[in-house]
């Protein structure tokens, strides 16, 4: 049974960092696109950031350029998003996802993402 389940949420005051972690069971990880997602209150889920099944590329999106890394441990299943000078704005629930890397996994289709977390929570006061 596939499993995501994330980590590394909280609160933290702008300018601050985070990083989170997603590790994956029950599926082929190592040949998987994984992505993170995030959802704030009353919004629609968006993507953030995804990376490749060898983590050779990856793809943010324009908000998160510079201050998000993303990357990922195919021996220990695990994939992690570093994020910098946090700003109120990116106050949301945070997903992982893994995907078969189909068409659009790098453009963070949802769609194309399979298996989902169940969230972590992060929080940044100004």
């Amino acid at each position: 049974q596939a499993q995501l389940v994330e980590s590394g949420g909280g609160s933290v005051q702008a300018g601050g960092s985070l990083t989170l972690s997603c590790t994956a069971s029950g599926f082929d990880f190592s040949n998987s696109c994984m992505g993170w997602f995030r959802q704030a209150a009353g919004k629609e889920r968006e993507g953030v950031a995804s990376i490749s099944d060898g983590a050779v590329s990856s793809y943010y999106s324009d908000p998160e350029k510079g201050r998000f890394t993303i990357s990922r441990d195919n021996a220990d299943k695990m994939v992690f998003l570093q994020m910098n000078s946090l700003e109120p704005e990116d106050t949301a629930m945070y997903f992982c996802a893994a995907s078969s890397c189909g068409v659009g996994w790098s453009q963070l289709r949802q769609s194309v993402y399979g298996y989902w977390g169940q969230g972590t929570q992060v929080t940044v006061s100004s």
